[in-house]
């Protein structure tokens, strides 16, 4: 390619076409340009994607490719699998609620969901309930809660994983009420918990702030129940075999 077309693919902001032109097969002028300017869209939407990918800071590779569906999982009477997997709960504000026992399959979950909706061009974040609280109380020591809320503005999908699995200070629950209340039909959350919203008392000390926030939870929820033993157990007891 000479520089001048180079230059021209530049200014016309085409980041693909300069090294994939001599690669689409050409029949006539008009299929070579619809399937050149494809190939240059989809290599956008990948880019993009993987953008959104590494900005959502998932811990793991997991996808809903590898998930097993099993009958562990008990949906609610107006949600099928596959209504979950359109995501149309995101567009809706609607938030899903991942509950049951450790290592059932619920992080996997809500891991591969959100790389979906990475993948569909979605805003996510992905956080270990104690880790944000941690960034929280971190914020609110030097002054930066506001800031710190204001990245969040643009996300579509919040994932809060291990809700349950370790007590806030006073301080830390009163940030993340804050921070949920905020979220309330503006954006939607995923949850995995392994405590039922009864026994969320044990996290938020305070009574009258954990029933708002089941409230606002629920309000617009779908809420999946997991049941059985832990994959993780079971595999790591078939290996000892």
């Amino acid at each position: 390619m000479t520089t001048d077309l180079k230059e021209i693919c530049k200014s016309l902001r085409l980041a693909y076409v300069a090294n994939v032109y001599e690669h689409i097969d050409f029949m006539n002028p008009e299929q070579y340009l619809q399937d050149l300017f494809r190939e240059e869209i989809r290599l956008r939407e990948q880019a993009k994607s993987m953008r959104l990918i590494k900005k959502a800071k998932f811990l793991d590779k997991k996808s809903l490719h590898d998930y097993e569906w099993t009958e562990q999982i008990r949906f609610p009477a107006q949600l099928t699998r596959e209504d979950l997997c359109s995501l149309a709960f995101i567009e809706k504000k609607q938030n899903v609620v991942l509950v049951g026992s450790p290592g059932t399959g619920k992080t996997h979950l809500a891991t591969g969901l959100g790389r979906k909706a990475c993948e569909e061009g979605y805003e996510v974040r992905f956080y270990r309930v104690a880790h944000l609280v941690e960034e929280l109380e971190s914020a609110l020591r030097i002054h930066r809660v506001s800031a710190f809320r204001k990245r969040l503005e643009k996300v579509d999908l919040v994932i809060l994983d291990e809700m349950g699995y370790l007590p806030f200070s006073k301080e830390g629950a009163e940030l993340l009420f804050q921070l949920i209340s905020e979220f309330y039909e503006q954006k939607s959350l995923i949850i995995t918990s392994n405590l039922e919203f009864s026994q969320w008392n044990r996290i938020f000390t305070d009574s009258r702030l954990t029933a708002a926030l089941v409230d606002r939870l629920i309000h617009h929820a779908h809420i999946l129940s997991f049941h059985g033993e832990s994959y993780r157990l079971a595999n790591a007891l078939s290996k000892r075999k």
